[in-house]
């Protein structure tokens, strides 16, 4: 027999559904009223759609379910900052801007604007990229990314990076784990989740709904490399873009229907 507080999440899950049947299968986005720049803009229509004002918040789209739009093949937890940086802290007496030249890589398609994402960014555990950067838990499951200049490739990193920092474990950013549990339980730990999913036409006609889930189980998907960091930090901009994500195939493991 079904829990009154089951038997909310079933009502709650087909008002969802009905939602999605009236507004949205069978439907293309059109995006045509938005900033065509902006890469949110398909996110945009569905939230309008299923009947969710565009917000920051940490908080359940609707009806304590979050809803992910469906995408190539990475889909996002969430644009979490990280407790600490390393440009705020007065030791190492750098700016975000050094530190974007210090960490970063420049892109020769934006006139060499730096940027902390893509081949210089730490993503999985354990594992050192050609900038010395990896990903590290500790013992409190807070997370560390770390720099070691050992494992820096970069033919010109004695050039590169300053003498204070050519050294062994220097943390570069830092999650509290307490701070990420209440980002990841907020969002995905009441009802759980639901995509809505497109043809190869970009016709909306299927959705699906995901389990829950709690600190525990995003943070173990982190320790073994399913959840990954994804930074977009680059010069220019003030938001450090500071993305978790995960590959669509982990999400599709959580689906429940």
């Amino acid at each position: 027999m079904k829990s009154l507080n089951d038997k909310n999440v079933d009502e709650n899950k087909q008002k969802i559904i009905n939602l999605f049947l009236n507004n949205v299968k069978g439907k293309k986005s059109d995006t045509s009223s938005y900033n065509k720049k902006h890469s949110g803009k398909e996110g945009h229509w569905l939230e309008t759609q299923m009947g969710i004002i565009h917000n920051a918040s940490n908080a359940p789209d609707i009806l304590g379910f979050e809803m992910k739009n469906e995408t190539n093949s990475k889909t996002t937890f969430g644009d979490w900052s990280a407790n600490y940086y390393i440009y705020h802290d007065s030791k190492y007496g750098i700016d975000r801007d050094n530190f974007l030249k210090i960490f970063g890589k420049p892109n020769p398609k934006k006139n060499g604007r730096y940027s902390w994402s893509g081949e210089p960014c730490p993503k999985i555990i354990d594992i050192h990229n050609k900038f010395g950067q990896t990903i590290k838990i500790d013992q409190n499951n807070n997370i560390l990314a770390v720099y070691n200049f050992k494992f820096d490739t970069r033919a010109d990193k004695q050039n590169i990076v300053p003498n204070n920092m050519q050294s062994e474990e220097i943390v570069l950013a830092r999650w509290n784990a307490k701070n990420l549990k209440q980002s990841v339980e907020r969002k995905f730990d009441n009802n759980g989740w639901f995509k809505c999913i497109k043809n190869n036409e970009g016709v909306y006609i299927d959705i699906i709904f995901g389990k829950p889930v709690n600190f525990r189980r995003w943070i173990t998907g982190v320790k073994a490399g399913l959840i990954f960091f994804d930074s977009g930090m680059y010069q220019g901009n003030a938001r450090n873009y500071s993305q978790w994500r995960a590959n669509n195939k982990y999400w599709n493991s959580l689906i429940i229907n």
